[in-house]
């Protein structure tokens, strides 16, 4: 089964919005990392249910908008020591990390 984000503010999911500062050379290294990250280690823990990572224009920040099924869910993940590595290695290669948790607190979606 594939799993999509979905923006709905009616669902009660844990939104991570993660923002990453990198030199511009090192952009693709960083989003390869996360989707390999993702692709062994995240997409496996229990809540999962998808991340998308996103590339400025101008090579200098990579966004990463993933999906929890609770901050509960998000914070065993931070919590696992797999899930950590993969982390610190983002750290390494980013020179600001911003990792935030929201809601959707509005929607509209083209009709």
């Amino acid at each position: 089964m594939t799993v999509t984000a979905s923006i709905d503010s009616s669902r009660p999911v844990a939104t991570l919005i993660n923002v990453f500062t990198v030199p511009a050379e090192r952009q693709q290294e960083l989003i390869d990392l996360l989707a390999h990250a993702t692709e062994t280690t995240m997409k496996h823990r229990p809540g999962f249910i998808c991340a998308n990572f996103h590339a400025s224009q101008d090579g200098e920040s990579v966004v990463n908008y993933a999906q929890w099924e609770s901050e509960d869910h998000y914070r065993a993940m931070l919590a696992d020591p797999e899930a950590r590595v993969h982390m610190d290695q983002a750290a390494v290669i980013a020179t600001d990390v911003r990792p935030r948790l929201f809601r959707v607190a509005s929607h509209h979606p083209r009709p």
